[in-house]
């Protein structure tokens, strides 16, 4: 009868072994090798593995992507706005809502020392509908109207056609309009609010969450389309935005102040930073853009988790006679979990090469077919970065425990 292998002949083995693959000794340093080596024992299973942490990672680098390119596209507009302080109604929590008050707060506005000019945006969401010159169907149409002699805009195609836009019934066409909205290139024809209206040229925006489509007119036209009644003499029609421009010599936050006291609460006084964090607040807490996005992330990292805790746990059930051996040998559970966790980030970084490989593409695909301004900022990178790390360190965490338990005397 054959007889029985010495356990502790064969522990001694292992341990050989073992300080084989730890050159370094028992510091943090020697969890390194180990941590690689663990990862690297089987490459089919490393790809398998970096294929579950790579759709994870995929999916929390898109649902960033899609919810900056969404606020990007909701500020775009008052980005090229060219002013220094915005005056709106104080009642108004988004640029996308009608909510207009009186001009004579701009004469009132230009009044206050150290205002160069103080200018007007009209605009329309609700009743501006806009024929497609093709299939003659209507789509609503976000309209901007400003007075040519007094440019607002940093389009720099507007700019190249202030001349045409003085000219009645006329438009700027958005040429990053959505698709059903048609094409309009300057000498086309169409109808606003079942008004014939003529493309004089076509300038670059793109939609946002809310907006479709842009045009961009004069304010005698607009008021022509647009005015809830017929102005009498010397009548002035109310207005979405005031444009200040800041004197040179003055600073803008003193100017600021000064046409706080001289306008009414009714109209409130804003930087243009101040405006744009406005609508920022606004997208990411009050509209979906924030919250949907926002839990599309959490998804992806609790799936990931889910997916690395699954991954980790089988490497450590594989594993468990090399720790146990660890352990036997006097190796404390603090250096076994620093070799867990160092695992896991190794996990992290490999699998999150990829799907930054793979999210570069698909960012600019969708993007393209979209019409929106998706980009792969360093932002997004780090953020997707640091959640590939705490979702892989989290599960290793947990996964950890069935190393902790491990008794050399039970293993061997």
């Amino acid at each position: 009868m054959a007889a029985r292998p010495d356990p502790a002949a064969r522990i001694s083995r292992i341990a050989g072994a073992a300080h084989e693959l730890l050159p370094f000794g028992r510091g943090w340093s020697g969890t390194v090798p180990l941590a690689w080596r663990n990862i690297m024992a089987d490459k089919r299973r490393l790809v398998r593995s970096t294929s579950g942490i790579a759709f994870a990672v995929l999916l929390m680098l898109l649902q960033l992507g899609f919810r900056a390119a969404f606020l990007d596209s909701a500020l775009a507009v008052i980005r090229n706005i060219d002013g220094d302080i915005m005056l709106i109604s104080s009642t108004k929590f988004r640029f996308g809502r009608k909510d207009p008050f009186s001009r004579r707060q701009l004469y009132a506005a230009r009044a206050v020392e150290g205002v160069a000019s103080a200018r007007p945006i009209y605009a329309e969401w609700t009743t501006s509908l806009w024929k497609n010159p093709q299939t003659g169907k209507t789509y609503a149409a976000q309209v901007l109207a400003f007075d040519p002699d007094q440019p607002v805009f940093l389009f720099p195609e507007v700019s190249r056609h202030l001349h045409e836009l003085r000219q009645s019934d006329t438009v700027l066409f958005d040429q990053r309009a959505r698709a059903f909205h048609g094409v309009a290139r300057a000498g086309i024809v169409s109808e606003l609010s079942r008004r014939q209206i003529r493309v004089v040229g076509n300038f670059a925006l793109g939609p946002d969450f809310t907006t479709d489509g842009t045009l961009i007119t004069s304010d005698r036209t607009f008021l022509k389309f647009f005015a809830p009644h017929r102005l009498s003499q010397g009548e002035l029609a109310d207005v979405e935005f005031g444009v200040i421009k800041v004197a040179q010599g003055y600073q803008v936050e003193d100017v600021q102040r000064a046409l706080k006291q001289a306008l009414p609460p009714g109209v409130a006084v804003l930087t243009k930073a101040e405006l744009l964090a406005l609508e920022t607040a606004f997208q990411n807490s009050v509209s979906p853009v924030g919250p949907i996005f926002l839990l599309g992330t959490a998804i992806g990292f609790i799936v990931g988790m889910m997916i690395s805790y699954q991954i980790i746990y089988t490497d450590l059930s594989d594993q468990l006679l090399q720790y146990a051996t660890l352990k036997a040998i006097g190796y404390e559970n603090g250096y076994l979990v620093h070799v867990v966790l160092a695992q896991a980030a190794f996990y992290a970084f490999v699998g999150f090469l990829p799907a930054w490989v793979t999210g570069v593409a698909l960012y600019h695909v969708t993007g393209n077919i979209a019409l929106l301004p998706m980009c792969m900022t360093p932002g997004i990178v780090v953020v997707t970065l640091a959640l590939t790390t705490g979702m892989c360190v989290l599960a290793a965490l947990v996964a950890a425990r069935r190393v902790l338990a491990a008794d050399p005397a039970d293993v061997f």
